[in-house]
């Protein structure tokens, strides 16, 4: 190398002609530096300045690094040229050694471009002491090494006359491997392709070969030194020789694993958000569908009776028939709001003692004339003893996955029996329902516990059902510490099984039901010394219609409010009110706000909260705020009656 290295720069941003500069002075190599921004300034320094050594930028204004190394190539073809810029691809920079430049530096690793400019020096003085073929031939290896070292993706460069593939180092270690441990040929490259990529990967190079596709591009997986596999972008670019045959193909390889793995979670994510959106689509259409059925029955009939001279036996049918349709309605609504409460989070557990043997023989007796009615036999099992039976759990969750499960047996079976019940497992009840019904398909053992698949359901299995009752019972018993399954053969009947603890824990006294027990003849009874002076806060009209007239029975003054300000208003002017059946949303004043002013007055009024709400804590709300008690929409009058005999009969 010469003592003193001459060095141009053709460079047109003076800050990176600086940054350039700095770095140069950082090297080891004794040097003068000129430094030039335009084509016309590059050309006449050529001449007078005799550069050792020439860097330049690709991207200049006005022209390329391309054209300056023409021109350079032209006056002084044995100096080095060296691209250093910011922004070049893999593509355009084999274009440039290609075309005789020598090397290129990436501006953001410009600490590489010490090393580059005495390869670069060291090679054009090999050259300037060997013969000129020789020359010629180091020249194209030297820069084609230079060109491997430099890139940070892997190089390979195949002979299609000597089936030979130079791999880079960087191309075998970005799949573990040590250089020795690949051999250069093609079957090593073939003999690591996934076996379900190989036809196209190969097929797509041989499209390249024959110039039916522009530039080889493909994405396949290349087996790592681990038995792992790794996904890979490769690109290469066919030589052909003046007889238009390729006999040589080089290229770059990038590692697109964790690109590749990001693609297949989003198309996963994406699939399963096109499921969930079909089947809510299914589910809206059909919560539509069973909304509807019930509302034509209750307008239907509610316009036969206006019929004049309508006979006895009609009205009875018609009403029954419109309280069944209603039923069928609060059911589904009731459905939507607990399945809302799991998903938010906001469905509590409210353990109490319970005698699981009274809550079989109950729903037992509950069911029995719906399961004759069908000519079904209904039969339970109780396998321990009453004093036993009682745990520790929530005992309305309880009763409620029963109830389902009771239920869809009825509505699935249409002809033998049904039998429900437990047995102890060490730590654990097993519960079971089984049935002679139509049975699940196979496919479907896990999927019925999803949230609305019974509305993408589309055979006779559909039935009526909102799809949201298996999903509510699942969630019950996981809540309760349980898990739940199903057995089932299609045609012969299935078995509903699941388990709770076996909480026996005798820290305080067993209460089997806290709840109201509602005796129909009973509810209809009321002391006829009850004459009671009410308040109904309430703002919608034809809620508090049927609360007129359902406590005209008990009462002989009736006040009515359609706010809460005006329900403390006549709470003050009237201190010898009963009872308050207080609405929890009114406008301007919500019930919860109007019951604790109240209280600020009267300690003694009996109020019991009525809403349509329904939603988890709002019976807590209210008792906390000063109710007495608390009924939920629609208005069951039997429960009403219920309250009234519990606060003010005393008999």
């Amino acid at each position: 190398m010469k003592e003193t290295v001459k060095i141009l720069l053709l460079e047109d941003n003076i800050y990176d002609a600086e940054l350039i500069h700095h770095q140069i002075l950082k090297s080891s190599i004794k040097h003068q530096f000129k430094h030039v921004f335009e084509f016309d300034d590059f050309m006449e320094t050529i001449d007078d300045y005799i550069p050792d050594i020439i860097l330049s930028d690709y991207n200049l204004v006005g022209f390329t690094g391309l054209d300056a190394l023409e021109f350079a190539k032209q006056k002084c073809p044995l100096t080095p040229f060296i691209i250093v810029t910011g922004t070049i691809d893999e593509e355009t920079a084999a274009e440039t050694i290609k075309k005789g430049a020598w090397d290129y530096v990436v501006k953001e690793r410009l600490t590489r471009l010490d090393s580059a400019m005495k390869k670069a020096l060291q090679l054009k003085e090999e050259i300037e002491k060997s013969a000129i073929n020789r020359e010629k031939l180091k020249i194209s290896e030297e820069r084609f090494k230079l060109a491997i070292e430099g890139s940070q993706d892997g190089i390979w460069d195949w002979d299609l006359k000597s089936n030979e593939i130079y791999l880079s180092s960087r191309w075998k270690s970005m799949l573990g491997y040590e250089d020795h441990e690949i051999e250069n040929n093609y079957s090593s490259w073939e003999s690591l392709l996934h076996p379900d990529d190989k036809e196209l990967t190969i097929a797509a190079l041989g499209n390249h070969l024959k110039k039916e596709t522009p530039f080889y591009k493909a994405e396949f997986r290349l087996k790592c030194k681990n038995g792992q596999y790794k996904w890979i972008f490769a690109r290469g670019k066919a030589i052909y020789d003046k007889n238009n045959k390729p006999y040589r193909v080089a290229g770059s390889q990038t590692d697109i694993s964790e690109q590749k793995l990001m693609e297949i979670r989003l198309i996963k994510a994406k699939e399963k958000a096109e499921e969930s959106d079909r089947l809510k689509t299914a589910f809206l259409s059909n919560m539509s569908h069973e909304i509807r059925t019930p509302m034509n029955g209750i307008l239907g009939f509610a316009g036969l009776l206006k019929e004049p001279k309508l006979e006895s036996y009609k009205q009875k049918e018609f009403i029954e028939l419109i309280e069944k349709s209603g039923l069928r309605m609060l059911n589904i609504i009731n459905d939507i709001i607990d399945i809302s409460k799991i998903e938010a989070g906001l469905m509590k557990i409210d353990k109490k003692y319970s005698n699981v043997n009274e809550q079989i023989e109950y729903i037992d007796t509950f069911f029995k004339p719906e399961a004759e009615e069908k000519g079904l036999k209904l039969t339970f099992k109780n396998t321990l003893p009453t004093d036993e039976a009682v745990i520790f759990t929530d005992r309305e969750k309880v009763f409620a996955i029963i109830t389902n499960l009771v239920k869809n047996a009825i509505k699935y079976t249409n002809k033998g029996s049904i039998e429900f019940g437990y047995n102890r497992k060490e730590t654990q009840l097993e519960f079971y329902v089984k049935d002679t019904g139509i049975g699940i398909q196979k496919d479907r053992l896990v999927a019925i516990f999803e949230r609305f698949i019974q509305a993408d359901i589309m055979d006779k299995m559909a039935l009526q059902g909102a799809g949201l009752g298996l999903t509510i019972t699942k969630s019950y018993v996981e809540m309760l510490g349980g898990t739940i399954w199903v057995e089932s053969k299609e045609g012969l009947g299935s078995t509903f099984y699941f388990t709770l603890p076996y909480d026996t824990e005798k820290n305080e006294k067993h209460h089997t039901n806290n709840e109201i027990i509602l005796d129909q003849e009973e509810c209809t009874i009321l002391p006829k010394s009850l004459d009671l002076k009410i308040l109904i806060a309430e703002d919608d009209e034809t809620s508090a219609s049927l609360l007129t007239i359902i406590s005209k029975k008990f009462s002989h003054k009736i006040i009515k409010t359609i706010n809460g300000i005006e329900t403390v208003e006549a709470c003050r002017n009237n201190p010898d009110i009963d009872l308050i059946l207080m609405d929890i949303k009114m406008q301007k004043m919500d019930g919860y706000k109007a019951t604790k002013q109240i209280r600020e007055f009267n300690k003694n009024v009996i109020i019991i909260a009525q809403t349509a709400y329904g939603l988890s804590g709002d019976k807590e709300k209210a008792i906390e705020s000063g109710c007495n008690d608390y009924l939920s929409k629609p208005i069951n009058s039997k429960i009403l009656l219920t309250l009234i005999k519990k606060h003010f009969y005393k008999g």
